[in-house]
């Protein structure tokens, strides 16, 4: 199983110890535009502050994000799941996971990116700011940039197995899964559900669907749990007790869509 996750905005200090080696990222088909992306970022960040702030669509209270983009060849690196925080890491709370539920995770999760393109969870990176919706002056668009290299090393990645896809709309259009891999995809929305005067209602809501998304994952990785289809998802999370409505595609080559609906976080 392969879980694709956003990243989040915030994110925890760069590490002290060695700097980053792109050539030791996971998926190497994609180092090639990492390197791409990381030199004009940093070149843009170093050179103009201002201009820096406006193409990554930073307030001024978070002007320091710039400084931090300026450091990436040299700041300490940490695993990618000790970078990213934030509602969905909080709930997947990968540190306290025991350790065959953290070796699954190394495995299985993957987390997409503006500058990485990609990274697995135990992939040394060092904080920065870039989000997929960035325009680079020299690269442009940077989902559409992802999209020629993702469509060979995702695919890859992949493998014969389901893809759990949790991402959001600006990282999925870095690689939209298609043909046979499609068919095995299973996309996930959080619906929140409250009675309103007698009445069920269901809303998408941020906080609801970041938090369920993060304990889903967890507790497949918690149990173990190793459903090879859209199909035996579904039983396995009913199985671990959440409320899904699914249907089967109707035609081939499609991703299943899954609601996971929710009355409360805990």
């Amino acid at each position: 199983m392969l879980v694709l996750l956003p990243p989040s905005e915030g994110k925890a200090p760069s590490g002290r110890g060695t700097a980053l080696k792109l050539e030791s990222l996971s998926l190497p088909g994609l180092t090639e535009a990492r390197e791409a992306v990381l030199h004009e970022l940093v070149e843009l960040c170093t050179a103009d502050e201002e201009k820096a702030r406006e193409v990554l669509g930073l307030s001024e209270g978070l002007r320091g994000e710039v400084a931090k983009n300026t450091e990436l060849l040299t700041a300490g690196a940490r695993p990618a799941g000790e970078i990213y925080t934030g509602v969905l890491y909080d709930a997947l709370d990968l540190a306290s996971l025991d350790a065959a539920a953290k070796r699954r995770a190394s495995r299985s999760l993957l987390v997409f990116s503006g500058l990485w393109g990609a990274v697995r969870v135990s992939d040394r990176i060092p904080s920065y700011r870039c989000s997929m919706g960035v325009k680079l002056p020299g690269l442009g668009a940077l989902g559409a940039h992802w999209r020629t290299p993702m469509a060979s090393a995702l695919p890859e990645a992949a493998g014969d197995g389901l893809v759990l896809d949790l991402r959001s709309s600006a990282y999925a259009s870095a690689w939209k899964p298609k043909g046979e891999v499609a068919g095995r995809t299973a996309t996930v929305r959080v619906l929140h559900a409250q009675l309103v005067n007698g009445v069920e209602k269901r809303s998408v809501v941020s906080h609801f669907n970041k938090a369920t998304k993060g304990k889903i994952v967890r507790s497949l990785l918690t149990a173990g749990a190793a459903p090879k289809s859209p199909a035996e998802l579904v039983e396995a999370l009913r199985d671990l007790g959440y409320v899904v409505e699914a249907e089967a595609p109707g035609k081939a080559g499609r991703p299943w869509a899954l609601d996971v609906v929710v009355t409360e976080i805990h």
